[in-house]
């Protein structure tokens, strides 16, 4: 495939959205526009995590926005985790968001919990107003049904994330936690840990994500049960499961390829080899299944 040159740095920028004070990256094509591009993150992640992925679309001719979401990385924390730690919440960032840089039409890369972020964005139940911006979903190892022993394990680690006196052992722990997103050089995993931490007032460094994000999973407890979204879908879908993902089961991808989009033949689903949950979308082979993808509904 023809690379273009290296694209600019990005840039860190900061909107409101619902009220809050929203980081994100904004990586400008080196090359006439091909398109905009939302990537968003998983879980008890930032923003950061599409680093390698949106360089390498920049470097395509793709404007990419890689938002860090309420709660994680350089974003605000909620002063009401309760009610805006879901995908309701979610969904009004992201319009608003859309809306202040004006990003229409746009394709959406999700992973994990970005994944499902987008579904329920594109399916217009939520934000009517984006149903019809969004060309593409690229759902990075994430379902309308995620398997129950996962999001148990999920629950168990993410309220109540770890301390470490030193960064070298914060990133270690994250070497054994995200061991499935497959292969990481060693300046990645560095970077991962890098971008991914915040000191607390004794001195010690944990993740940087507020640890009552877990309330989506305690006060809203099937919020990402989410057929109804799935099967509302308009549009082509790209899923990339790991083949050795606990979240995405197998007979779940199985019945995505015959409701909504899938029924309609817009899902083209991708086993992700040497991968569980999730990708870390960072080397060719994924970059170029994406590329493909955007260039299918564009």
């Amino acid at each position: 495939m023809t690379m273009h040159s290296l694209p600019p740095p990005p840039t860190s920028c900061y909107t409101r959205c619902a009220g809050y004070e929203i980081h994100y990256m904004d990586w400008q094509p080196c090359t006439p526009p091909q398109g905009t591009v939302l990537a968003w993150h998983g879980l008890a992640r930032t923003g950061r995590d599409m680093d390698a992925l949106a360089q390498f679309l920049a470097a395509q001719g793709y404007r990419v926005i890689c938002p860090d979401t309420l709660g994680r990385g350089l974003s605000q924390w909620s002063t009401t985790p309760r009610d805006e730690y879901q995908l309701r919440f979610y969904a009004r960032l992201a319009r608003e968001l859309v809306d202040a840089l004006q990003l229409e039409p746009f394709h959406w890369v999700g992973t994990s919990m970005g994944g499902a972020i987008g579904t329920v964005c594109a399916s217009g139940l939520f934000e009517p107003s984006l149903r019809d911006h969004i060309q593409t979903l690229v759902l990075n190892d994430n379902a309308p049904e995620l398997a129950q022993a996962a999001l148990e394990r999920i629950k168990a680690y993410a309220g109540q994330p770890p301390a470490f006196d030193t960064v070298q052992e914060l990133e270690a722990f994250f070497r054994q936690a995200y061991q499935p997103y497959g292969w990481l050089s060693e300046v990645e995993w560095r970077k991962l840990t890098e971008t991914s931490v915040r000191r607390l007032p004794d001195g010690r460094v944990t993740p940087h994500y507020d640890p009552a994000m877990i309330q989506q999973f305690t006060a809203h407890e099937n919020d990402y049960l989410i057929w109804e979204h799935y099967d509302a879908l308009q549009l082509p879908v790209l899923l990339l499961r790991g083949e050795n993902s606990d979240l995405v089961l197998q007979d779940v991808a199985q019945q995505m390829t015959q409701r909504g989009p899938g029924a309609r033949g817009q899902l083209q689903w991708l086993e992700v080899p040497d991968c569980g949950h999730a990708p870390a979308l960072n080397v060719q082979s994924h970059f170029d299944a994406v590329l493909a993808h955007l260039r299918q509904g564009t």
